[in-house]
Formats: C-alpha cells, sequence, structure tokens
C-alpha cells in the first residue's frame, strides 16, 4: 500500500479545526483506506451508506449519531442528504463529543447541498488518485499511462490495470451516476465522456457536441456540469481582464481529470499507443494541471487564450502573484511569440514551461524551464510565503 501521508495530515489537520470535515473524491481514489487509517487507534465509530446494516442504524439518526464520542465516518454521504441539518445541530452542541468525517464521490453541490447547510462548521479536502509526490519521479511514465487511481496504478501488469479501468468505467456509467440522481442512459454518457476526451486540453464547443449527441447545447452543459460534480472532469475556468481591444477566450476548457480513464476512453492500451496519438500532448498537459491545481485550489487557477492564436495553458494567482505554467512535451523548449505575449499582456512575475525533462535551466528573463516535480516545489514554496499587497 502507498502511503497517503500528505493528505492525512491535511485530514487530521482539519479535523482538529473544524467539527465536520469532508474529504471529496472520485470512487475507488483510496478515501476510505485513509479514513480507516486516520480513525485506527483512536474512539471512532463507522458508517458505509453503502451497506444496508448502516443503513438501519441511521433510521433513528439523532438516536444513532448523538451519544457517539470520538471520530464518525461516515462514507458515500450524497446518499443520504437528510443527515446534513442534523449534523448542523450536533456541530453546534456546547461541548462537541464527536469529530464527523464526511466521505463523499460528488461535489459538495451534489452531496444534497452540503457547503449551504454546514456552512461555517465544514471544512472540505479534496482528494484525487495518487501523485507524482507519492509515487516517486521514477514511476511518472506509469503514473501517466494507468493514472492515479490506486487498484489501476498498482495492477500487476498493464492489462490487469486496463481491465480495471474499464470495469469502472462501466460501472461509474451504470450505477454511480444513477445514484447521484443522473437520470440520461449510460450509453449517453459514454459518448459525451468519449467526445470530451476527444477534445481533452481543448476549449468546449457545446454546439458542436450537441449536434453529435442530437441534444440541445443547455443538455450538454448539464452532462458536463454532472461530470464534473462526479469528480471525473475538470472545467478550467478562462482568466480574462481589461486589454485595450484586445479580444479573449471566455468558454471554458475540458479535461478528463485521471489520464488513465481519459486513455481508457481513447482506447489507448499501452505507451508505445500514447505517443502516437495526437492526444499525446495535451494527456501530458492535463497530467500537469491536475498537480499544480490540487496544490495551488481550483479558485486559483484559469487558463488565458485570444482568438489570435497567444495562449497560456495555466494562469496562476499565488500570495498576490502572478504566474504562468506553459506545458510542452518536447526536447528542447524555447521561448515562442505566445509566451512573450503571455508574460507582457498578463504582466507574470514568472512563465514556468513544464515537460518531461529531469533538469531546470533558465529561458530567458522570467522564463525557465522545469521538470513537473521542481515546478510543484516552486509553487509549493511560494505559496508559503506571506501574501505581499498588489502592485497592479
Amino acid at each position: 500500500m502507498i502511503s497517503r501521508s500528505t493528505k492525512q495530515r491535511e485530514v487530521e489537520l482539519r479535523l482538529r479545526e473544524s467539527p465536520i470535515v469532508a474529504l471529496l473524491g472520485p470512487r475507488q481514489c483510496g478515501k476510505t483506506t485513509l479514513a480507516r487509517t486516520i480513525s485506527a487507534g483512536r474512539p471512532s465509530t463507522y458508517f458505509d451508506l453503502e451497506d444496508p446494516k448502516s443503513l438501519a442504524r441511521l433510521r433513528e439518526p439523532m438516536t444513532a449519531l448523538g451519544p457517539l464520542r470520538g471520530l464518525v465516518v461516515i462514507d458515500e454521504v450524497q446518499r443520504l442528504p437528510e443527515l446534513f441539518p442534523l449534523l448542523r445541530v450536533l456541530a453546534d452542541r456546547p461541548k462537541r463529543s464527536a469529530r464527523f468525517l464526511l466521505l463523499g464521490s460528488a461535489s459538495a453541490e451534489l452531496a444534497g447541498g452540503t457547503s449551504e447547510t454546514l456552512a461555517g462548521r465544514v471544512a472540505f479536502v479534496e482528494m484525487g488518485g495518487l501523485d507524482l509526490e507519492e509515487v516517486g519521479l521514477d514511476n511518472l511514465r506509469r503514473l501517466w499511462l494507468r493514472g492515479g487511481f490506486p487498484r489501476s496504478y498498482l495492477g500487476r501488469n498493464q492489462a490487469e490495470s486496463l481491465r480495471w479501468r474499464e470495469d469502472f468505467v462501466r460501472t461509474f456509467l451504470e450505477r454511480d451516476l444513477p445514484q447521484l440522481g443522473f437520470r440520461a442512459p449510460a450509453a449517453t454518457y459514454r459518448r459525451f465522456w468519449t467526445m470530451l476526451a476527444h477534445t481533452h486540453g481543448g476549449v468546449l464547443n457545446a454546439s458542436e457536441i450537441g449536434n453529435a449527441l442530437g441534444e440541445a447545447h443547455t443538455t450538454v452543459q448539464r452532462h458536463l456540469d454532472n461530470l464534473c460534480g462526479a469528480l471525473v472532469v475538470r472545467r478550467l475556468t478562462p482568466w480574462f481582464e481589461n486589454l485595450g481591444k484586445k479580444r479573449q477566450v471566455k468558454s471554458p476548457k475540458v479535461y478528463v481529470r485521471d489520464s488513465g480513464i481519459l486513455h481508457t476512453l481513447l482506447g489507448l492500451s499501452s505507451f508505445e499507443s500514447l505517443e502516437s496519438h495526437p492526444k499525446l500532448g495535451a494527456s501530458f498537459e492535463g497530467l500537469v494541471i491536475e498537480h499544480v491545481v490540487a496544490l495551488v485550489g481550483e479558485r486559483n487557477a484559469f487558463f488565458w487564450a485570444t482568438p489570435a492564436g497567444a495562449e497560456l495553458d495555466l494562469f496562476l494567482t499565488v500570495g498576490g502573484a502572478r504566474y504562468g505554467v506553459e506545458v510542452k512535451y518536447g526536447d528542447a523548449p524555447s521561448v515562442t511569440k505566445s509566451m512573450r505575449v503571455a508574460l507582457h499582456d498578463l504582466a507574470l512575475d514568472r512563465l514556468f514551461v513544464v515537460g518531461p525533462w529531469t533538469d531546470s535551466y533558465p529561458l530567458g528573463e522570467n522564463v525557465e524551464a522545469c521538470s513537473l516535480v521542481d515546478v510543484l516545489a516552486r509553487l509549493r514554496s511560494l505559496k508559503a510565503r506571506p501574501p505581499r499587497r498588489a502592485e497592479r
């Protein structure tokens, strides 16, 4: 088993600060294993809302939860949203005898309004699959090809990993989405998810996808909301500001969040098939973006583009400063016209060019070529600095 110590420390810190912590992430990413690790060695009670016995115990929720002490873990909490008002009452007791760790496979918005019902009482921690820090730089290629779901990454061979991912996609579409209340046929969502895989890293064109599906663009937006809410697709928001007469792209980009699931949807079963696929660069871009956004936070990460062709893969606001990340899959990066435009128009403090290389070196004034490991270390250091006063 691979240690998830960084995420464990984050959850334990939030449990000390808040009476309720919601640990959110897609199914099978390791939330339950992490929760059992955290609860080991301390008084704890565990409810799995996919277990009929746990559901039966919660038929009278105040009777079941009120007397409990220590840590109370409720897994798949989105299946019983009527618990949230009761948890608010328990969290407001003068003497808090219990802390609650809620595990969910959906965003706060989909989990029965958690963020509204428990406002001011709940801390959110998002958990994805395994990351580079947990598996090590030597396993970058394996992580990229198989993705971060533990059972996929740890498969005894590539064929076993691929079978697990194919089963995951089928189960997610046929069981998990209906449980979240999404009633469109599984075949429709599979087609839609596959279309998103083929546009991975591109600007969303809801009308074009709608024409292909035979559905209105508003329905496409709803499907996208659902997959984003289920934490399997990322919608990267565009950044735009007043740049005089310069037009800017205002539609989001979309990414399949797990690279292994992306490759499964694209029918890529080996690294050789990935290397010859048109989505090779976009796949690596998605891997980098997931790592960076997990570090700096979704609210601080955007992309930027103009219809004239200038583009920046990630525009970040960290500690009152502005940073850019451009992802290049190649051997010899150089400063391009698009990078120079982004540096000037966005007044970037620094631009990091990230690729599959292992060394880091300057490319020009305020431009640096970085490995994924190094850019994460630099951003972590910048994030830890005291915020500076904005000068713009």
